[in-house]
């Protein structure tokens, strides 16, 4: 028996490779014959960089940039001949942020545009760019404010997004995502006429109309900005991921995959990392397992099976994200699969 334990992170708990370990571990008690094969993965947000930087064989690099707040910070990224693969988290993340200091209306993305410019002076000519958790909602205009950063014009981008938010409008990039960067409703409708004139700006100065691309909204408008200024191409980040690791031949010569990710539920379906295992894994059977199951039917109904939630209803939040909690109650749901 061949089984591939292939999740993504559960996010703000466990690292998508702990949460893979934990699965391989369960999987290995409950079947102690079986081969069993760790897959971390992710769709363009937390844990992108290592999983692309693995699977390319990448070198390691940093850079000294600035944080969303203007403020030192050393960016981790990779190369892996003339190509850079960089997570904008690095540079503007929510998480170099405490959670009192998180404010869109503040923030910037130049560090990005300081992060890509480092790798372009470093020789690098294709980036990809895994696009989720910053903390801006500026539509880019911060990263291209850098100095020289419109000589990248010359490189090839990959943006590796998991949502299709357009730039403007009520499934936008500040409608949707910038309450959870902590802006209040007034906030939101601020950001949203910002991010309107940048639309026109960039549509003014480069000839390019974001405001309704699917996808442009990512990364609080970063990727409308790369698209307009650099010509950058969109993917869906599980799909792309999935190709460079060959997970479609692994999933062919095995008898069961087993992926899951912090919460599922309809925006599971909507391209996360346990969808696109299930897209590809071809009539291999895959199941789910999550720490929190809603829209069990949806899931279902879309292939999935077994299903199985991994923290009790009973037990608190707080203490269900706990790391050593969070990886006792995944070895068990595993184990008694």
């Amino acid at each position: 028996m061949r089984i591939i334990v292939a999740p993504d992170s559960f996010k703000e708990c466990l690292s998508s490779p702990q949460v893979a370990a934990c699965m391989a571990a369960g999987t290995k008690a409950r079947w102690p014959e079986a081969e069993v094969v760790e897959l971390p993965l992710a769709d363009g947000g937390e844990g992108t960089l290592d999983i692309l930087a693995n699977a390319l064989q990448a070198t390691p690099m940093t850079a000294s940039v600035h944080d969303p707040f203007g403020r030192p910070v050393q960016a981790r990224y990779a190369i892996s001949g003339h190509t850079a693969i960089i997570e904008v988290a690095q540079a503007v993340g929510l998480s170099l942020l405490a959670p009192e200091e998180r404010n869109p209306l503040k923030a910037s993305s130049a560090g990005l545009g300081e992060l890509l410019m480092t790798a372009y002076e470093n020789g690098c000519r294709h980036y990809m760019i895994g696009m989720g958790g910053t903390a801006t909602c500026d539509g880019g205009a911060g990263m291209l404010s850098v100095p020289g950063i419109l000589q990248l014009h010359d490189a090839l981008f990959e943006l590796l997004c998991d949502v299709d938010a357009p730039f403007l409008g009520p499934k936008g990039a500040a409608r949707v995502f910038a309450p959870q960067k902590g802006a209040s409703p007034e906030d939101v409708e601020v950001l949203e006429d910002r991010m309107r004139k940048q639309a026109a700006k960039l549509l003014v100065q480069i000839g390019v109309d974001v405001s309704c691309l699917p996808g442009a909204g990512a990364a609080g408008g970063l990727a409308g900005a790369l698209v307009a200024a650099f010509g950058a191409d969109i993917k869906k980040g599980i799909d792309r991921i999935l190709d460079l690791v060959h997970f479609r031949d692994m999933a062919a010569g095995a008898d069961l995959v087993i992926t899951g990710e912090g919460k599922s539920d309809a925006q599971t379906l909507m391209g996360k990392v346990p969808m696109g295992v299930l897209q590809n894994a071809g009539s291999t059977p895959v199941a789910l397992l999550s720490g929190r199951i809603e829209d069990r039917a949806a899931l279902q109904q879309a292939g999935f099976g077994p299903i199985v939630e991994v923290s009790p209803r009973s037990m608190p939040l707080a203490q269900a994200m706990n790391p050593s909690v969070a990886t006792g109650n995944l070895f068990k749901a595993v184990k008694a699969l």
